[in-house]
């Protein structure tokens, strides 16, 4: 996977409003990292500059070593997870899953194995041909971390992940991403 660094980190807005100021952190190999605090003070936008969403203002980003502040979010090898899961309604499970590797142009039955090893690990197999509106939270949460895990990353990023859960089922959903990171051994 892959080590994050930020040093000096910063985000300012129009109007000099200053979302993050001097974020300093190094993130290894296959570390399970969690950022905490009060909402609006920079969680999400760090999340964002990481992934390349945002454009950092100041300060360095590395992954692996290598500046990252130019590369294009296409290029940075990172998958994002966002709080309202981003699914497309009018798409299956599967092809949820599927699209980013589609976009790629990757090849159909390389698709077709990672999406269903991904579905196997999720416990989304018999959910696959089913339109996410059919679906539990917990379970459109899952479609949302598949989607990201097909992508073999070298890191993965989720944006307050369980937020929109019951608090019974962000109990499990926290063991399971746990686990995942476990299993996949990710950054």
């Amino acid at each position: 996977m892959a080590k994050v660094e930020l040093k000096g980190i910063g985000k300012i807005y129009e109007g000099n409003v200053r979302a993050v100021q001097n974020a300093n952190i190094t993130i290894e190999d296959k570390e399970f990292c969690v950022f905490v605090g009060p909402s609006g003070c920079g969680k999400s936008t760090t999340l964002r500059m990481v992934a390349g969403l945002e454009d950092i203002s100041e300060g360095e980003l590395y992954i692996d070593g290598e500046l990252m502040n130019d590369v294009p979010p296409k290029d940075r090898n990172i998958a994002m997870v966002f709080q309202n899961y981003a699914l497309y309604p009018h798409m299956s499970v599967y092809d949820n899953m599927a699209f980013g590797l589609k976009i790629r142009k990757m090849d159909k039955a390389e698709i077709q194995r990672r999406v269903e090893e991904a579905a196997k690990i999720l416990g989304l197999s018999i959910y696959l041909d089913r339109k996410p509106k059919a679906l539990s939270g917990g379970q459109r949460q899952r479609v949302a971390v598949g989607r990201a895990i097909v992508r073999n990353p070298k890191v993965f990023l989720f944006d307050e992940p369980l937020s929109n859960l019951d608090a019974k089922l962000r109990v499990t959903m926290r063991g399971e991403i746990s686990a995942l990171h476990q299993r996949l051994q990710a950054t």
